[in-house]
């Protein structure tokens, strides 16, 4: 065993005696050494100990993109009926990206991975990372970035229902082959590991070449948990959310800790943009400058026009570069990256921002099917009508409260506010408020929603409260590192 590896029979005992239970676990196995040698290891400690009250499945995603892949599929399927795990293959359909295939490979392998967590009716998703691939994706992102990277999360949320977690994270890639060979287990290579178009692949030769500079990755995930616990207290101290579109932080908010203000305005930013990331350090380090300057006036970072005023300083998205989407009946999808949109109208609808039309925009009338033409009182109306926080999600439902705060507001920034607010529409007319009625819309998260890591955890789930949404799914273990949580 490698001198700073974890043992992986350590680390699966010491996995299943952390989590909740029961528990069901989906187990995402490809066929590699990797999944396969965690498979085993699960069934092996969950067989020796019934009373933890665990049990497993186990899904393959083939991914159609070799010649192989299905019969690779179907020997992953052979190995999990010897064991008496139940076990699906999830095939990925449809037309493939000629760009970015790395990228929509891994979207579409989670999407299939919780959709056969459903059918089994499992609560916990693991895949077999190990503290090699660990190795890899520091060395990859200290490339880019001066900071100390927490590296792979042991635990990440998908699409705020499916906790998927790395038992074998400390363990090294050579000790679970050492297992595999022990027991007589085959397991399959994949070539793309040895293609060098791939950085990771190259990255991993280098490694292997000359021995890394080790990072102390607990340390760094300390920090990280610290970090978003004082930034989810900051929130509650400093910032105020208005309408669910104008973000507002108090003059005292900016003059705390630097680390904690970067570290939140930087994920409120993406927030309010509707992007998946923060803003790059060149980025960050002007907007800090700006905000804390003390100097009233405006820029635009990653998609959000902050204005810094006396009292404080606002931001909400500019109203550019918002494009439509049309959602047939029954359809879901993201606007802009900032709204859920569900459609369960018999009808299509188009939503686009308010700013794509001119002083007003039309809303059919609730006395008539006529349109009419909306001021800018009117239009604050109906923008409430969306996007009025209740407990749970938005509802459709007016909120006179909202409109009253609003007019305290400076203008230029609630005008921004409202100009990129969603406005629905159906066959050339604006929703009715009835038809309003049929439209689910609630905040998306586009740093959190998705892929959601335990070491911002804290702090995306004190957001989701300020939001007034429900909170996200808790994290599934009873205790982490031997300490009870």
């Amino acid at each position: 065993m490698s001198p700073e590896a974890a043992s992986p029979h350590a680390a699966i005992r010491q996995f299943l005696l952390s989590l909740q239970s029961p528990a069901r676990i989906l187990v995402a196995i490809s066929g590699g050494s990797d999944s396969t040698g965690l498979l085993l290891l699960l069934d092996e400690a969950v067989k020796v100990a019934p009373h933890l009250k665990v049990s497993l499945c186990a899904a393959t995603v083939d991914h159609g993109l070799r010649a192989g892949s299905a019969d690779e599929a179907q020997q992953v399927a052979a190995l999990c009926a010897s064991l008496g795990i139940p076990h699906i293959i999830a095939a990925w359909q449809g037309e493939k990206p000629k760009t970015g295939i790395m990228a929509a490979a891994r979207e579409a392998r989670y999407d299939l991975l919780a959709e056969s967590a459903e059918r089994f009716g499992a609560n916990l998703i693991v895949t077999g990372h190990t503290l090699d691939d660990q190795r890899e994706t520091l060395q990859m992102r200290g490339r880019r970035t001066e900071q100390v990277s927490s590296g792979i999360a042991d635990a990440v949320l998908f699409d705020r229902r499916f906790w998927i977690l790395r038992p074998l994270v400390f363990s090294a890639r050579a000790d679970i082959r050492a297992f595999l060979k022990d027991q007589g287990v085959p397991w399959i290579d994949d070539p793309s590991n040895e293609d060098v178009k791939y950085e990771r692949v190259r990255v991993r030769r280098q490694l292997s070449a000359r021995r890394a500079t080790e990072t102390d990755i607990r340390a760094a995930w300390e920090a990280r948990l610290a970090l978003s616990s004082a930034a989810a207290e900051w929130l509650d101290r400093h910032f105020r959310l208005h309408g669910g579109l104008l973000g507002q932080v108090s003059v005292d908010g900016l003059r705390q800790d630097r680390a904690v203000l970067d570290y939140a305005l930087g994920r409120l930013t993406a927030v309010f943009g509707g992007q998946p990331f923060v803003p790059g350090r060149a980025h960050m380090g002007r907007l800090l400058s700006f905000a804390t300057g003390g100097e009233p006036g405006r820029m635009t970072v990653g998609r959000v026009v902050f204005d810094r005023r006396r009292d404080g300083l606002y931001f909400t998205r500019e109203s550019r570069g918002i494009l439509p989407l049309v959602l047939r009946p029954g359809e879901a999808g993201v606007w802009d990256g900032r709204f859920r949109v569900c459609n369960r109208l018999d009808a299509s609808i188009e939503v686009e921002a308010a700013a794509a039309h001119p002083t007003s925009f039309l809303c059919l009338s609730q006395e008539s099917s006529a349109p009419k033409s909306l001021g800018a009182e009117d239009t604050l109306h109906f923008t409430e009508s969306f996007t009025a926080p209740t407990r749970g999600g938005w509802n459709p439902v007016t909120s006179t409260g909202m409109r009253e705060n609003m007019r305290h507001l400076p203008k230029s920034a609630s005008k921004r506010a409202i100009a990129s607010a969603p406005a629905l529409s159906s066959e050339g007319a604006y929703l009715s408020p009835e038809s309003i009625q049929a439209i689910d819309l609630t905040p998306y998260f586009a740093p959190f929603d998705r892929f959601l890591t335990r070491f911002d955890f804290i702090f995306a789930d004190r957001l989701s409260a300020v939001f007034a949404m429900a909170p996200y799914a808790g994290l599934p273990f009873r205790s982490i590192d031997g300490k009870t949580i």
